[in-house]
């Protein structure tokens, strides 16, 4: 019996890991559930699945949870402070990390510091403290299961494989709802619009990333750590269908690509339950004759200039990636609520990008004030140059 900890429970991710865990009750526990504000539906999944404990991160929101679930014996706590004590419960095998952005980063810190096995699917982390969490990872004998769809191809690509033999990775990307948009049709494109993703459904700043192709800048920082690869032999390619998930050249020219229909609880499931293969119940069948044709083809960095800043900024290392990512972040959520237009974001985070100061070897106390800064700087540009969506 697997005993896992879900963080970030309400959202995209902790949903359909829970459906997992919902349709495999003699392997996986829910043992810890936590969550940001949702606290009616982290009430209902206490209810069902009767964790050891849950944190809403909204402070204001405690004494609503402690009143939902006084009839039940489960531990109630609130605010950030106790998601990173949590995670360290001895209760606990496994940590799914699937809270949103930089604020994964100290709880995952606290659960491989606990030697809990790490389903990552907050690829904040590894943007802004991958080499620091391989370190850790290392030094508490602790393993990283990715849980992204990409990562977890990659990962199914590698087993059984020599990995000094990898010759390149291509990482695979739907191209978003703008694939097709020229540089003018972007300038006046909407958060509703961005919202819209022509293959998955996860929550609102992923699916903003997506549109942007942050999300696949992330992604390759992210395998850089992962899997010891060069961004350099790290190739993003667009996919449109979404059926291979990703693939690895391996020297001798052979690839290996991992297929699917989209549907995140495979590599979710895949995570929780390796090195096994579980039944995925009312899993949709891989038919290739109706899909009958894949499409690939090379990204736009004009059109979208994230993927170079993603590139730039884990070729000058240190504590830039964590500054790309609170820019990002702060750029997301102003495009979300209408303060700044579509080609604003990348103005803003270029701007910070280049007024950032240069930490080669940050330790964490280093990316926290970095993030601070970041975010503040990001603030303030788009405050001075962002013109709100009409």
């Amino acid at each position: 019996m697997r005993k896992i900890a879900i963080l970030g429970s309400t959202g995209s991710i902790g949903t359909q890991a829970l459906d997992v865990i919902r349709h495999h009750r003699d392997l996986f526990e829910a043992r810890v559930l936590t969550a940001g504000s949702n606290v009616e539906l982290l009430a209902r999944q206490a209810r069902e699945f009767l964790p050891d404990a849950v944190v809403i991160a909204d402070e204001g929101k405690h004494e609503a949870l402690k009143e939902m679930l006084a009839d039940l014996p489960i531990k109630v706590y609130a605010g950030s402070d106790a998601i990173a004590q949590v995670v360290c419960l001895d209760s606990i095998d496994m940590v799914l990390t699937a809270m949103v952005g930089f604020a994964g980063l100290r709880p995952t810190v606290a659960a491989i510091q606990a030697h809990k096995t790490i389903a990552l699917a907050n690829k904040e982390t590894l943007v802004v403290a991958g080499s620091l969490i391989q370190e850790l990872c290392h030094l508490h004998k602790v393993a990283i299961l990715p849980v992204d769809s990409e990562h977890s191809a990659i990962f199914q690509c590698l087993n059984g494989q020599d990995v000094n033999r990898v010759k390149r990775i291509l990482l695979t990307a739907s191209g978003g709802p703008f694939r097709n948009f020229s540089k003018e049709q972007l300038a006046n494109v909407t958060a509703a619009e961005a919202l819209k993703h022509p293959k998955w459904t996860m929550g609102a700043k992923i699916t903003i990333d997506s549109a942007t192709m942050m999300n696949k800048g992330f992604e390759m920082i992210e395998a850089r750590h992962l899997y010891n690869v060069a961004p350099k032999d790290i190739q993003i390619v667009i996919h449109p269908e979404s059926i291979v998930h990703s693939a690895v050249e391996f020297a001798d020219g052979a690839v290996i690509a991992q297929l699917g229909v989209p549907d995140m609880r495979l590599p979710i499931q895949y995570a929780l339950g390796f090195p096994h293969r579980l039944p995925l119940p009312q899993a949709e069948t891989l038919d290739l004759f109706q899909i009958g044709a894949l499409h690939f083809e090379a990204p736009d960095p004009e059109r979208f200039p994230c993927i170079r800043f993603a590139y730039d900024s884990i070729e000058r290392g240190g504590n830039i990636p964590c500054v790309l990512n609170a820019a990002a972040e702060v750029t997301n959520e102003a495009f979300r609520k209408g303060l700044c237009t579509y080609p604003q974001m990348h103005t803003a985070i270029e701007q910070v990008l280049q007024q950032a100061d240069f930490i080669a070897n940050p330790q964490l106390d280093d990316l926290f004030q970095t993030d601070d800064w970041a975010r503040r700087r990001t603030t303030e540009v788009l405050q001075t140059n962002a013109t709100p969506q009409s």
